[in-house]
């Protein structure tokens, strides 16, 4: 057996061990924060409404149970109506493929390879609707510089005076919400907002892994422009309907509009969330729609096991633009669909371990690159190879060990293994292999918003 293959094997093997040691050492805190318990639920991004997430999603109704012990807060800065929170997230993450572009491939948040890295400083104002409130949250780091990598998109990704402000790179969201007296739970917010879909969301210290899915980076967008309104219809269901320029710019990229429809039912032991978003997604053009159906069915099995089931399909009709003629017509069909099963155990106040798998199928047609590149380039950090994604089966399993610092702060150490039907992945520097594994260390100290 080869000798790199022997120490990849040995380095998953000493992770497992590493995260089974932490489990039998005495805790050193008794408390653990609201944010561990948000993060065993991993609602989606409407529903992450944990005290201690920098980014309060409005009018998202209670999460699935979270666990029994009631954890410490970590520190609140208010001042008068306004509440501020913020955090800093930095990693060390070990590539075994020592790829030479020094990038993890499949990563959007954790790129950086075989390399300390910042991943991003946050920084959150916020006031609750009573009946007119506000949220601002600007961000730095190299995850923002993806994140806001399609907000100049209209131009081909260069700002222009028709176009995005480069600066708009750091903002993730901007917008006012209205919540009347007597409008009996109705909220509507207008500006720029994070997506309703996916289970995950951008600050990791509320999502049970350091890394982000393949879900999260292939199939769903970060953030709308526009409207967004939710109604509580009963105890247990809440609906929304958005209507917003498009995925990922401020700008719209054409004329046409996308239509966001939600629902969120709760119950005592899990909750189920259901998104669908439709609308014209290619450059330039209505011709073409894109649809995205997105389903997280969050558990709560008991006070310490806690899991998530996601699904999601996403197509795009891609468009042509016929000669010089300056008009378009539909093309082929581009889609891509898969699943992601994540349990958390929380052993202890301090202590978690958490595991993830995902299964992703490419079904673009071979040689299509149109609609891969309109897809994959508004989340994805490396594209360098973006054509071996076409007709492929992607895999990828996780396990993540926490521990709580302190109230607000957080390690984790994760191992990760991607594998792809095709030699999608660089081993140094002309090789690709079918895999990739890293190891890596990240830490998140974190604080606010809410009383």
């Amino acid at each position: 057996m080869p000798v790199l293959m022997k120490a990849q094997k040995y380095l998953a093997v000493s992770t497992f061990a590493l995260c089974a040691t932490l489990f039998h050492a005495a805790p050193l805190r008794a408390a653990s924060t609201t944010a561990d318990a948000a993060a065993a639920v991993s609602t989606s991004a409407d529903v992450a409404a944990d005290i201690t997430s920098p980014e309060p999603q409005a009018a998202a109704p209670a999460a699935a149970p979270a666990p029994a012990a009631a954890p410490a807060a970590p520190p609140t800065w208010s001042v008068g109506p306004i509440d501020f929170s913020g955090l800093v997230d930095g990693y060390y993450n070990f590539n075994a493929n020592h790829p030479s572009t020094g990038q993890n491939q499949l990563r959007n948040f954790d790129f950086d390879a075989n390399s300390f890295s910042l991943n991003m400083v946050k920084l959150s104002m916020a006031h609750s609707p009573d009946p007119i409130g506000f949220q601002v949250d600007l961000g730095f780091g190299k995850a923002f510089n993806i994140f806001g990598g399609g907000i100049s998109s209209c131009n081909g990704g260069l700002p222009s005076s028709q176009c995005d402000s480069g600066n708009d790179v750091n903002l993730e969201q901007a917008y006012v919400a209205w919540k009347p007296t007597k409008g009996k739970g109705f909220e509507a917010d207008f500006g720029q907002f994070v997506t309703s879909a996916s289970a995950e969301v951008i600050e990791t210290m509320n999502n049970p892994n350091y890394s982000r899915s393949l879900l999260f980076v292939y199939t769903v967008p970060y953030y709308h422009m526009g409207l967004r309104t939710s109604m509580p219809i009963t105890k247990k269901e809440t609906v929304g309907f958005q209507l917003v320029n498009g995925w990922n710019n401020i700008t719209d990229n054409n004329a046409g509009k996308t239509i966001g429809l939600t629902s969120l039912y709760t119950a005592k032991l899990f909750n189920w969330a259901l998104n669908y978003y439709v609308g014209p997604e290619n450059t330039g053009t209505d011709q073409g729609y894109r649809n995205l159906i997105d389903t997280t069915l969050n558990l709560t099995t008991t006070a310490k096991w806690t899991s998530y089931i996601n699904y999601d399909y996403v197509q795009n009709r891609n468009a042509a633009q016929i000669g010089t003629t300056g008009r378009y017509q539909t093309t082929n069909l581009y889609h891509r669909q898969g699943v992601a099963f994540e349990s958390r155990y929380q052993a202890t106040g301090t202590l978690a371990l958490s595991g993830r798998y995902e299964y992703l199928v490419d079904g673009s047609d071979i040689g299509d690159t149109g609609g891969t590149s309109t897809l994959i380039t508004a989340n994805a950090a490396n594209t360098a190879h973006a054509a071996g994604f076409n007709k492929s089966t992607l895999q990828e399993f996780t396990i993540t060990g926490e521990y709580k610092v302190a109230a607000g702060m957080l390690a984790r150490l994760e191992y990760r293994r991607d594998n792809d039907d095709n030699n999608f992945f660089q081993k140094g520097t002309s090789k690709f292999v079918r895999s990739q594994s890293t190891l890596e260390l990240g830490v998140v100290a974190f604080f606010g918003p809410h009383r």
